[in-house]
């Protein structure tokens, strides 16, 4: 059985809790991988800003993925490779979203901006990535600088319709596709948390074999597909765990460093 060299982690609903919190296990799993020689890395898509919490405590010395892996940042924060949404289709990303009623934010590599400062996400996400908003009256002005564009809605069989739409309207134009039942994020074409975890195998000479990946959305089945072992939490969807080679429990339950203490195990660390 290949050994593991390197663990690719999801963040939000696989590294923290639902709260947002690191817990202690977690962050002693994260050291044992370092103290074991397996490197140890983060994607999301959240912006680089709302991930720059989590380097110091998990000592992190790889490049992280924001933005589903479509940027790459240095753990300074300082742009590695940086990708755009082509204007074309971040404009009509904005149609689709305003025709089904979802609330519009748009990412800079640096600003989150949003029109409706009283959308029902709007303090969830401040709270989650540690940094608020820019409300402007006009995307125009912003449509050719954007990272990300998300659609967030409470209702779920919407935005779930949304995304297909989404898909079917941009094709190969830009990546839609949902973190969160109710965020649903356009993406620069070509990019995702797979081609992140391909650059990260390549930044350190190995095989995708020797990769580990685990999360819980769709956005994560990406890099599932291109590891040679992939991890769903427990509180993932089904088709979700399906396309995992490993289910572990919550990250209620401390999912993430079950897994992590299961990789040790493999790789014969006690």
């Amino acid at each position: 059985m290949t050994k593991i060299l390197l663990v690719v982690s999801d963040v939000d609903g696989t590294l923290l809790t639902k709260d947002k919190t690191l817990t202690d296990r977690a962050r002693s799993a994260v050291q044992r991988l370092h103290q074991a020689g397996i490197g140890f890395t983060i994607t999301s898509s959240r912006p680089a800003i709302g991930m720059r919490f989590l380097i110091e405590p998990l000592a992190l010395w790889l490049p992280v993925g924001p933005f589903n892996g479509s940027s790459i940042v240095d753990p300074e924060m300082r742009p590695v490779e940086q990708h755009l949404i082509p204007a074309r289709a971040a404009q009509r990303s904005l149609r689709i979203l305003r025709d089904y009623g979802a609330d519009v934010w748009l990412f800079t590599t640096d600003q989150w901006l949003i029109d409706n400062p009283s959308g029902s996400y709007v303090a969830h996400e401040q709270h989650t990535i540690r940094a608020d908003p820019t409300i402007v009256s006009d995307f125009s002005p912003y449509l050719a600088s954007a990272c990300k564009i998300v659609g967030a809605s409470a209702d779920a069989a919407m935005l779930a319709a949304c995304e297909k739409a989404m898909q079917e309207a941009l094709g190969s134009e830009a990546t839609a596709v949902r973190s969160q039942t109710y965020y649903l994020d356009i993406t620069p074409p070509g990019f995702n948390k797979g081609t992140f975890v391909e650059a990260m195998a390549k930044r350190l000479g190995i095989s995708n074999d020797a990769v580990a990946t685990i999360g819980d959305m769709q956005n994560d089945l990406a890099m599932f597909h291109v590891s040679g072992t992939s991890i769903a939490m427990g509180n993932a969807a089904d088709n979700v765990k399906d396309e995992a080679t490993h289910v572990t429990a919550s990250n209620e339950q401390d999912g993430f460093a079950e897994a992590m203490e299961m990789i040790l195990t493999r790789n014969g660390v006690g």
